[in-house]
């Protein structure tokens, strides 16, 4: 990890201050299900989301509504709010993966996770590799300080633990990414983590894909919305990288731009 990164501060009070956009975010997500309607649709295979911080199953409704409805087996991870990683809620989330693991006749789950759902999403995969199909994370902070966000006194008070103890837990350093095809989407005008945390050093099944946008509006954010489909239409075995060419190049930046 370089110097430069480990050395991030949080997004300053201005972009915070936007983040009210979350709620424009969902209008124009209801509002573009026609556009989203366009991705290719899914093989009914089974997809957990996971909340962020102090948020439930709830906050991930529209997005598992729109997967359920374009042919995917959508599940929320009935934990309730999810306040860090208290005593338990790892369990809970492996014994998650397994039950629905068996109900779905052994298919492999996609796993998607909003903010520090994320998080926990590419740990899983590290400990059930076999049972896991890919990942995605949504503004997820996985590498350099984690106080180079806003959130980290809210998730130290929600949760009982330090964040800088966090990579003990689950599944070891939460930089290194699991071993199946794994996706981080992300936005520069962040307001609640520095961008630049949530950003994968690329390899031949790990991807970034940026959209202009919120951070608390990621689970629902038309763009973001399009690239999950994106990915999770991928048969199994033949996962490539997210191609931007043509218009998605005018909605998906090019993150490696200076």
């Amino acid at each position: 990890m370089s110097a430069a990164v480990e050395a991030l501060r949080p997004p300053s009070r201005t972009l915070l201050l936007l983040e009210g956009r979350a709620v424009q975010e969902l209008g124009a997500f209801w509002m573009l299900r026609p556009w989203l309607a366009a991705t290719p649709r899914g093989d009914g295979h089974p997809v957990l989301v996971l909340p962020g911080l102090l948020a439930s199953d709830l906050s991930t409704q529209p997005l598992r509504s729109f997967l359920k409805s374009h042919g995917y087996a959508a599940h929320g991870w009935k934990q309730g709010r999810n306040l860090g990683l208290r005593s338990g809620v790892e369990r809970s989330m492996l014994e998650r993966v397994e039950e629905l693991y068996v109900r779905h006749g052994g298919r492999r789950i996609s796993l998607v996770g909003w903010s520090l759902g994320g998080i926990y999403a590419r740990q899983i995969a590290k400990r059930v590799p076999d049972k896991v199909r890919l990942v995605i994370s949504l503004g997820s902070p996985f590498t350099g300080s984690p106080k180079a966000t806003n959130a980290w006194r809210v998730y130290e008070f929600a949760s009982g633990h330090r964040v800088d103890e966090r990579d003990q837990h689950i599944a070891g350093p939460l930089s290194e990414p699991p071993p199946v095809p794994t996706t981080s989407i992300f936005s520069r005008s962040d307001g609640i983590c520095a961008w630049q945390t949530c950003l994968n050093e690329e390899r031949e099944q790990v991807e970034n894909i940026e959209v202009y946008g919120s951070h608390c509006g990621l689970g629902h954010h038309p763009a973001a919305v399009y690239a999950v489909a994106d990915r999770l239409a991928k048969p199994e075995g033949q996962w490539k990288k997210f191609d931007r060419s043509g218009w998605k190049s005018m909605v998906f930046p090019d993150w490696k731009r200076a």
